[in-house]
């Protein structure tokens, strides 16, 4: 075996221990917060935007609700979610990621942790969420929730409340859904749609969330492996 050869397989083993290492500081940082919703969004969305104004209020009401927020920690959405978790007094976390286009984490964090791996940002996203909201956004928000979706529909983790805020951007992906995926091609189940739910409310998004809990006695809060028994409802303060 070549020397060039010999250096790159032992480069993609101690790989592995920094995976490692990126797990165990986000199931140590984040087993010690409470209950959180974690919400998805455009990292271009200026704060002059009526979704930025939109995303601050939703969450300040998820945080008056009991619940905190998490994020990617960066700019746009994710700015206005951490802003308004912390302006309604609740948990502002935010899970950044290391990319070529540097973006500063956002300054409504009070949890920050840094990833360098995509892969285990979005278990810590799954793992430590009660709930997700879903607002406008690019191809990272369109991946996230199709992976979340995927979870549920595969009993992977229990069912969990999901929101697709902003019926407008929603409604051509959703017809496609119905239309192309379901009656068309038959890849999807009537029940596969009601996976999530679709509004432009704030208060009915809060709603959907809390009322959830409130009608499953038999679903234990968070919800990434079956078996989970915490406490039902928000979290304590």
């Amino acid at each position: 075996m070549r020397k060039a050869e010999v250096i790159e397989g032992l480069r993609d083993t101690w790989q592995v221990f920094r995976v490692m290492a990126e797990f165990v500081e986000g199931f140590d940082t984040l087993s010690k917060v409470g209950r959180c919703i974690s919400i998805f969004g455009s990292a271009r969305t200026h704060p002059d935007d009526e979704l930025y104004k939109t995303t601050t209020l939703l969450a300040k009401k998820l945080a008056e609700a009991g619940y905190g927020v998490i994020t990617g920690g960066g700019p746009g959405v994710m700015e206005a979610g951490n802003k308004g978790a912390a302006e309604g007094g609740g948990e502002s976390v935010g899970l950044a990621i290391d990319l070529p286009m540097e973006q500063e984490a956002n300054p409504y964090c009070n949890t920050l942790i840094d990833f360098k791996y995509f892969f285990i940002r979005k278990v810590m996203f799954v793992k430590y969420a009660d709930g997700f909201v879903f607002m406008p956004g690019g191809f990272g928000t369109m991946d996230e929730m199709f992976e979340v979706l995927t979870l549920v529909q595969t009993l992977k983790i229990r069912r969990i409340p999901c929101v697709l805020f902003g019926m407008k951007f929603w409604q051509g992906l959703f017809d496609w859904m119905e239309k192309t995926m379901m009656e068309e091609w038959r890849h999807l189940s009537a029940e596969d749609l009601n996976l999530f739910h679709r509004t432009d409310d704030v208060d009915d998004a809060v709603r959907h969330i809390v009322e959830f809990y409130k009608k499953s006695p038999t679903r234990k809060g968070r919800t990434i492996a079956r078996g989970d028994t915490r406490e039902i409802g928000p979290r304590k303060k």
